[in-house]
């Protein structure tokens, strides 16, 4: 069965209703799940086997039959690892029904199905009894609940209910612990994540309202890949402190808790962020270890250094920035609910009170995301935008910004514009207009014309890297209110492309095939059949500086965007081709401000002659993964046919790529 949908576009701003599948949304949370990236998790299936041969063994030397509850079964594989082991059952529980199917049918061709019971429920519903989805308590629980932050997922509340309802007292646990670990660091560069720094324009300073400075933020974590946070860029202030464990073969809690490390400042500073990750021990004696720690706590990171996408690490931004003295005594303390964590520092022996979960209360936090506050502190970028402006104001310009949250306005009016307007407030010389660019009248800017034009371009609901061409359109809705010599700002933008070897990125999107000796193809069947529904033919959004890549062509500009003109009626195309053997597609927008000013939101320096590329922090790139490249990774050099085409009427660059040649 079909249905209509209201789908807000992001580029041109308008209601687009479209004919979906009642299957589309489960198709898109399967195509853009990490399922490849953890069956490719070598480090972590050799751990978890390891772990559960031991625990099946000790529960085999106590002379009783091993019956397991695998919570979060997945594709079935940590089920399929205990029958291996010697387990006489295992009761392998999946919320997802799709994924519940997968799980059966590769249960079914790796001949386990008279040992293995697939379970479609969320656990905590799940029943015991003769009746029951279980015929019996299990005495090995074995489970992959976890998220970046540890308990994300609802791991506690899980555990909580599996030791009270479905399993043994004194039952095994795979893993059996799990610690988390912190380190207080001072961070220049994390802190622009966090909070609004002044800036200086034309010898002038722009300082934060003090609202915005005491803020004391959102409290959600950023989960980053840290190994590309250079230890360069950071100070630690503390050494790594272990602060708390959870004992997974023991009833858990998932009431509010907070754990307490004391320790010495290692050196002085401003404490502003806390980095964490954390360990799974995969039995008691803690010798099956896999952990999250970053490559740079490894003195030789290769061969043991694994890369993983669905567990990354935290970073947490305390209420406040701290002096801190060499040889201080602190206390660092961290607190957790059911389903995530905050950190606070206090004076050693400080008998404060745990600290309430950080809450936003100057509205910033909740509008703008961590890298948007990363990039208004970006001082070069800021530097070009008021270079920009420099070169086209004069003291009669009437200037209307259109740009979610923008700082635009603000520098116009420091360098001396007749009257600013933003789209969407009346402060410090700045008028705030709270309606849409399209329905602006004449009568809404009191008679005058608009001198000049302005955007980053920046909307929050840009997902994709042309998303945020709706400041075309924008421009478009306002061609009647522009002078005629009105100057549009940024003039044009580019997208441009670059053929690319990721490091690890194709993991997510590579089959399987047979992991760790199990055939695991159905799972691959089922993400291509929904990458094929309609994600395989869409670029999707990835943060390219957290993922190393090598670039295999030079960068091409494909399409060019010209602002200075109405959104054209026709379509605008290209085509051509790359050469490389490449996994994929790297894409991105410039933005030309004037001809002497571009900002770029993907390559922010020139491609290496090794190939090394540096990518902007601030936005996310588009990334097209070839189909075939998983045929294409040999010596052989691969011909890359492209096609855009940029569809005015939808708001959306369509794009194919085939491989014509190896």
């Amino acid at each position: 069965m079909k249905t209509f949908c209201g789908r807000a576009n992001p580029t041109t701003g308008a209601t687009d209703w479209v004919e979906e599948s009642e299957e589309y949304d489960y198709h898109q949370e399967i195509a853009r799940s990490c399922y490849a990236d953890m069956l490719h998790d070598h480090d972590r299936n050799k751990k978890y086997y390891q772990g559960i041969r031991a625990a099946v063994s000790r529960i085999k030397a106590r002379g009783e039959r091993v019956v397991v509850l695998d919570i979060g079964t997945g594709t079935g594989l940590l089920s399929m690892m205990a029958v291996t082991a010697g387990a006489d059952f295992c009761y392998a529980v999946e919320v997802f029904k799709p994924m519940a199917e997968a799980a059966q049918c590769i249960v079914k061709k790796n001949n386990f199905s008279d040992k293995i019971k697939i379970i479609n429920k969320h656990s905590s519903d799940v029943t015991v009894g003769p009746d029951g989805d279980m015929h019996e308590k299990a005495n090995l629980l074995i489970t992959e609940l976890f998220d970046t932050e540890l308990i994300g997922e609802g791991a506690l509340p899980s555990y909580q209910h599996a030791h009270q309802n479905l399993v043994t007292a004194g039952c095994e646990a795979v893993p059996h612990r799990a610690t988390v670990y912190a380190q207080l660091v001072e961070s220049e560069l994390l802190w622009s994540w966090a909070q609004l720094q002044p800036a200086d324009v034309e010898g002038a300073r722009l300082v934060p309202p003090p609202t915005v400075g005491r803020c004391a933020g959102a409290h959600s974590v950023c989960d980053v890949q840290l190994s590309q946070v250079s230890p360069r860029s950071f100070t630690p202030l503390s050494p790594l402190c272990a602060m708390f464990s959870v004992d997974f073969s023991k009833p858990v809690s998932s009431a509010f808790q907070s754990h307490s490390t004391s320790f010495v400042a290692r050196s002085g500073g401003r404490a502003q962020v806390v980095l964490s990750w954390w360990d799974l021990d995969m039995d008691p004696s803690g010798t099956i270890v896999c952990s999250m720690a970053p490559s740079w706590t490894y003195q030789h990171p290769a061969g043991v250094f694994q890369w993983r996408d669905h567990w990354m690490q935290s970073v947490y931004f305390l209420p406040a920035e701290r002096q801190v003295a060499e040889r201080e005594e602190l206390s660092l303390t961290v607190c957790h609910d059911d389903y995530s964590l905050w950190y606070s520092l206090q004076p050693h022996r400080s008998a404060a009170t745990p600290p309430p979960r950080p809450c936003c209360t100057c509205q910033a936090h909740l509008v703008w995301t961590r890298p948007r506050f990363g990039e208004l502190n970006d001082r070069r970028r800021t530097g070009s935008y008021v270079a920009a402006l420099r070169s086209v104001l004069s003291e009669d310009s009437v200037c209307l910004s259109v740009s979610d949250g923008s700082l635009l306005p603000v520098f116009a009016h420091m360098l001396g514009a007749k009257k600013v307007l933003e789209a969407n407030s009346k402060k410090g010389g700045v008028e705030l207009l709270e309606i849409r660019p399209e329905q602006l009248t004449s009568q809404d800017l009191r008679g005058e014309q608009i001198s000049i034009l302005m955007g980053e371009p920046y909307f929050s609901t840009s997902l994709l890297p042309w998303h945020s061409l709706f400041f075309w359109y924008c421009r478009t809705a306002l061609a009647g209110l522009l002078r005629p010599t009105a100057t549009i700002l940024p003039c044009s933008a580019s997208l441009h492309v670059v053929a690319v070897e990721f490091q690890d990125l194709w993991r997510i999107r590579a089959p399987c095939g047979i992991c760790e000796g199990f055939d695991v193809t159905p799972m691959d069947e089922m993400v291509q059949r929904s990458l094929d529904f309609r994600e395989s033919r869409e670029a999707e959004p990835h943060p390219l500086w957290e993922y190393p890549c090598r670039a295999l062509t030079h960068p091409t500009a494909v399409m060019t965007f010209d602002f200075t003109q109405c959104v054209p009626q026709e379509p605008i195309s290209s085509q051509g081709s790359l050469t490389g053997r490449c996994h994929g597609v790297a894409l991105w927008m410039e933005y030309h401000l004037t001809d002497d000013v571009t900002v770029s939101g993907g390559l922010t320096q020139p491609i290496s002659e090794q190939g090394d590329c540096e990518w902007s922090r601030h936005r996310k790139q588009g990334v097209y993964f070839l189909r075939s490249a998983w045929d294409s990774l040999g010596d052989g050099r691969t011909s890359v046919s492209y096609s855009f085409t940029f569809e005015p009427s939808l708001g959306d660059v369509k794009m194919d790529f085939s491989i014509t040649g190896h």
